[in-house]
Formats: C-alpha cells, structure tokens, sequence
C-alpha cells in the first residue's frame, strides 16, 4: 500500500491512470473518474463499495472506471477500480487538511482526470491552491 500511497503525491492523473494500466496489464482505458457524493464508511472494503456503486449510484462497478469515496472527516478517500481482471482498493489518507467534496450530497458527479488530480492532492479546482505541504519527513 505504501507504493501506491506515494504513487499519488506527484504528478497524479497521469501517473496513477498508467501505474493502474501497467499493474493491470491491460490495455483497457480508464474511462471516467467518478466521485460519490456525500460521506462513506471507511471501514468498507471492495466487495461492499462495488455494492454500493451498483445499488447506490446505479453503475457497472466492473466498468472501468474509478469510483472515489471520501470519509466523514474528510481525510481519507478510497478509490474503487475493476481492471477487467479484478478488483483494485486503493487509499489516500492527508496529513494535514481535508479533500475538497462536490456539494451535493447524494449520487454521484463524474469529473476530469485534472479535478482529480486537484483533489487527490487537497487542492480546491475552484481555486487552485495547496492547502498544505509538509516541512520534514519526521
């Protein structure tokens, strides 16, 4: 989990849609990053967030595409993605901060690989500024 935790600390839409592509093996394109709205149990695992995707948001979980949940404080996402092979669970956890949420507070809202981006790093697209950069590792 580590690789993929500082996978997403660079660069990220376009690094983390080839890492995914390149551990899945497949030449499959992600099609759309998708964010659920409103707040997500964390403790949830793969199989009860694809539930969630199918019941829910009335989506294909196996579809390719990213789906992205953000926990009630506000500090941790998941992100759920079927490869064609199987299902990948990755995790992001911020310092210092929060992600920055669509307000809606139900369903689902699709966004680009740049909003993405923006979001993963707690950066708000509405005004692009970083919320907060650690000093020292330590």
């Amino acid at each position: 989990m580590a690789r993929e935790t500082k996978l997403l600390n660079g660069d990220l839409a376009a690094k983390f849609y080839d890492r995914l592509k390149e551990m899945s093996g497949c030449p499959r394109s992600i099609s759309l990053a998708i964010v659920a709205t409103g707040h997500t149990d964390m403790r949830r695992g793969m199989q009860s967030l694809g539930l969630t995707v199918q019941e829910s948001l009335k989506r294909d979980p196996h579809a390719g595409d990213l789906y992205i949940f953000r926990g009630r404080r506000g500090d941790l996402v998941k992100i759920l993605w079927h490869d064609g092979l199987g299902m990948s669970l990755y995790a992001k956890r911020l310092d210092r901060g929060k992600f920055i949420w669509p307000s809606a507070t139900d369903g689902a809202v699709s966004i680009s690989a740049a909003q993405m981006a923006y979001m993963l790093e707690g950066i708000d697209c509405r005004n692009p500024q970083l919320t907060w950069r650690p000093q020292s590792a330590g």
